[in-house]
Order: C-alpha cells, then sequence, then structure tokens
C-alpha cells in the first residue's frame, strides 16, 4: 500500500507539472514587444514559416541587427528561405545568415552560440514555437550562459495551446514536450551538482 500512494503522489505531481507547464505555454502568446538585441534566432521545426517570417519582422522593425536561421533543411536553397520569410531583398541579402547544421533543440543551442560568438553578439531575441519555447530557452540558457535571451514565442497553427487536450495529437505534443523539457532540466541539474572548474572553485587558504 505504501508502495501504491507513493506511485499516486508521484503521478499527481507529474499530472500537475503538466498542466503548470501547458498553462505557461498557453500564456505565452501573443508575445511581448522585445527590446532590441544584437540579433535575432528562429529556430526551425513544425510552424517553420511563422517563425522565420516572425524573426524576419523583428528585424525589419530594426530590434535586432542581424538574423539567424537555425537548423535549415539543407536541400533548402537561400531564396527558398527569402520566399518563406516574405523579407526585402536588400535587407535579405545583408544581414540574413542560414545554419544547416541543428537536427534538434540542442543543436539550435551550440550553432547560436557559435553565430553569436562569431559576431561578438551577447544580446539575443529568440524565436520559435510557443509549446517549444521552454526547452528551447534551457538549452540556450545551458549553452550561452552569459547572453542575455529574449523569448518570442510564435502560436503554432497546426496546434491550439488553449485546447491541447481536446485532441489525441494536442495532448501527445504537449505531453512529449513537457517529458522532453524534464529531461533536459534533469541533465543541467545533475551536471550543476558536479565539481566546479578549477577557475571557479574557492582559493585555497594558506598555511597558518
Amino acid at each position: 500500500m505504501r508502495t501504491l500512494a507513493v506511485l499516486v503522489v508521484a503521478a499527481l505531481i507529474w499530472a500537475a507539472g503538466l498542466l503548470a507547464f501547458a498553462s505557461r505555454v498557453e500564456r505565452s502568446t501573443p508575445a511581448p514587444d522585445p527590446a532590441p538585441a544584437d540579433g535575432v534566432v528562429a529556430l526551425t521545426g513544425v510552424g517553420s514559416n511563422e517563425r522565420i517570417a516572425a524573426a524576419m519582422r523583428l528585424l525589419e522593425a530594426g530590434k535586432a541587427e542581424r538574423m539567424l536561421v537555425s537548423g535549415v533543411n539543407r536541400e533548402a536553397s537561400r531564396e527558398d528561405i527569402r520566399d518563406v520569410s516574405k523579407a526585402v531583398r536588400r535587407l535579405y541579402d545583408c544581414c540574413v545568415d542560414l545554419g544547416f547544421e541543428a537536427a534538434n533543440t540542442r543543436g539550435n543551442a551550440r550553432e547560436t552560440a557559435e553565430w553569436a560568438a562569431a559576431r561578438g553578439f551577447d544580446s539575443l531575441i529568440i524565436v520559435t514555437a510557443d509549446y517549444h519555447m521552454p526547452r528551447a530557452m534551457l538549452e540556450l540558457g545551458a549553452t550561452l550562459p552569459d547572453a542575455e535571451l529574449q523569448a518570442y514565442p510564435v502560436p503554432t497553427p497546426q496546434f491550439q495551446a488553449r485546447d491541447w487536450w481536446r485532441t489525441s495529437a494536442g495532448a501527445r505534443l504537449m505531453t512529449m514536450e513537457y517529458l522532453k523539457y524534464l529531461a533536459i532540466l534533469g541533465r543541467e541539474t545533475v551536471l550543476g551538482l558536479g565539481p566546479q572548474d578549477e577557475d571557479e572553485a574557492p582559493a585555497a587558504q594558506p598555511a597558518g
């Protein structure tokens, strides 16, 4: 009975976390007007067209100096992405970079970090889908701990965050995203409990 009670409590805690996660996603849009930053980054995935177009609008509004589209399909051309972004050619040609290396969210974070370092950027606006934003910000925050990151979530046409539980597809997407979020949170918690780097360790006290 004690084991059953523990399992029931664990299930209730997990379910409460899922509801809190879903509520966070639901409340995230519409995104507030971001403060100007060095760069804006669009992470590709489901609803990529909307993400890229939203990032392009921020660039056109002067919210950033330059834009990165991370995780572009290797078969896509620059012209394909320009069509998706609905960008003015002059601005697109001068100020939009495409990243083809990332295959997942962790790859997006690494690709973004490399791009930001190469450009000398330390403040970024992150554009991705509403349901994907919590996990994306965890990965990016871990990879870019010293950068100022602003979230700019975009509603996903194929997924209604307010009614995610009404359809099996919506429930599956939200649940899987929550599980992935927990996995990253657990990974970063474990890493944070590890030994400090030598340059972060406290200095040894002189012998008395």
